[in-house]
């Protein structure tokens, strides 16, 4: 598809930040409800869970650096419709599972092609924006335009928990399938809006895929963890990927544990939509957090103290299940009010650390580094699930926060570290593309 019109600041953010909100609202539609459908539909115990979203993750891990090789190749757009195209197949694939009494190993096949389909979005998104900005002019600080995307993001995510929420009250099943269908929009959208500017594709053969792999990974591996301030922003992503993804899937479970009734699905859509508006809120925080000019603040300083927050928030929901009140609406609203400050440093830090490891990666390897930084972010999370999964079974949901919270705690001295090695560096530098393999 031709571009009518060239490209602009104003259109590249634009689409940035439209594609990224519809495809937050598809995805989004079963984020508050997913594990109480895999426990109630797929009859899953929580330590099931925590096995099949680890198939999530180790998918991403094998598949990182090989969709990385797409997106720095045939490109961005083509790498996010990918993305999109199998997310929707995955998202089919769960609906069925049920009715085909496929259990554990139809769920687990799901979720690592749900992985997979992500690979083809982390990392390419971004690095298209941000290569498309360059290319136009854009002359501010991108931090501002991660944090739009954060809040738009957010405001599909409050209509997608909410809408989930309901209709999970009414069936468990609608909200997959009304996924589906939005996702099928965003393909559309994407196929429209979203051309590769600033980054010129190239082609990618079967016969030098391995080549092709090798080059990039190296090059991948020279600006990323050869890096003094990307490698300790990969191995706070491996910490924090730890606890991340536990700590949220294992929330719904745990605060219904806490109000004393298995069945208030639609609070669980409430709570989301909620944190999602105050993950605006955090995200809006940015310009006044960091300001700008010769007052911008640090910000490996900035994610330093968000990431202790972080982990306050963590430990205190924690320590509301450990001091064994009786269920009901007071340790569930105690619990809640951490939670959503949870939100608030994930809306604040998502954008000042996508702007921080991006200023430190060149253009060509972007894509592939950031996918790296994931790639890390799984390898924590595949460690971590199954092992908090099995203590919150076997021990208990606070202890197993608990213990989250500690991981999330180890990002702080990480972050510092990587503040004090950007500030005797300079941002990467732009070096040419390598030619094309033939």
């Amino acid at each position: 598809m031709t571009q009518n019109r060239p490209y602009t600041p104003t259109r590249v953010v634009f689409a940035y930040v439209s594609t990224g909100a519809l495809f937050t609202l598809a995805t989004s539609m079963i984020w508050a409800i997913n594990t109480v459908f895999l426990i109630n539909r797929g009859h899953l115990t929580l330590f099931e869970v925590m096995l099949v979203n680890t198939a999530y993750l180790i998918a991403q891990a094998l598949c990182e650096v090989p969709t990385g090789v797409v997106a720095d190749t045939i490109g961005r757009r083509a790498s996010f419709l990918l993305a999109i195209a199998i997310i929707s197949i995955s998202t089919v694939l769960y609906v069925v599972t049920p009715l085909l009494n496929w259990g554990l190993w139809g769920f687990t096949v799901g979720s690592a092609l749900l992985g997979l389909g992500f690979t083809f979005q982390t990392g390419a998104v971004d690095a298209w924006m941000v290569d498309a900005l360059d290319a136009t002019g854009w002359e501010g600080p991108k931090d501002r335009v991660f944090a739009r995307g954060q809040q738009a993001g957010s405001a599909a995510m409050i209509l997608g928990s909410l809408a989930g929420g309901l209709l999970g009250n009414i069936n468990l099943v609608i909200p997959y399938l009304v996924r589906a269908g939005v996702l099928v929009l965003a393909f559309v959208l994407v196929l429209f809006l979203v051309h590769d500017t600033g980054f010129e594709p190239r082609a990618l053969h079967f016969s030098t895929f391995g080549e092709e792999s090798t080059r990039i990974l190296r090059s991948g591996t020279k600006y990323g963890w050869n890096s003094p301030v990307v490698r300790p922003l990969m191995f706070v992503s491996a910490v924090t990927g730890i606890a991340g993804m536990f700590v949220f899937y294992s929330w719904q479970p745990f605060v219904l544990q806490l109000l004393g009734d298995p069945k208030a699905v639609w609070l669980l859509g409430v709570v989301q939509a909620v944190a999602s508006l105050i993950t605006i809120g955090g995200a809006s925080l940015v310009g006044v957090v960091m300001r700008s000019g010769a007052n911008r603040r640090s910000p490996a300083r900035v994610l330093a103290v968000g990431a202790l927050a972080s982990a306050a928030g963590v430990f205190g929901i924690a320590a509301v299940g450990l001091a064994k009140l009786p269920p009901g609406a007071l340790p569930a609203a105690i619990a809640i009010g951490l939670w959503f400050v949870w939100n608030l440093m994930f809306g604040l830090l998502g954008p000042v650390r996508s702007g921080f490891i991006n200023d430190h990666i060149p253009s060509a390897q972007r894509a592939t580094v950031l996918s790296l930084d994931s790639l890390f972010g799984d390898a924590g999370g595949s460690v971590g699930q199954p092992i908090l999964g099995w203590i919150a079974t076997v021990v208990g949901l606070p202890i197993a926060w608990a213990l989250s919270s500690a991981a999330l705690l180890g990002a702080t001295p990480i972050y510092l570290l990587a503040g004090r090695a950007a500030d005797e560096s300079t941002p990467a530098e732009q070096p040419a593309r390598p030619p094309t393999l033939t």
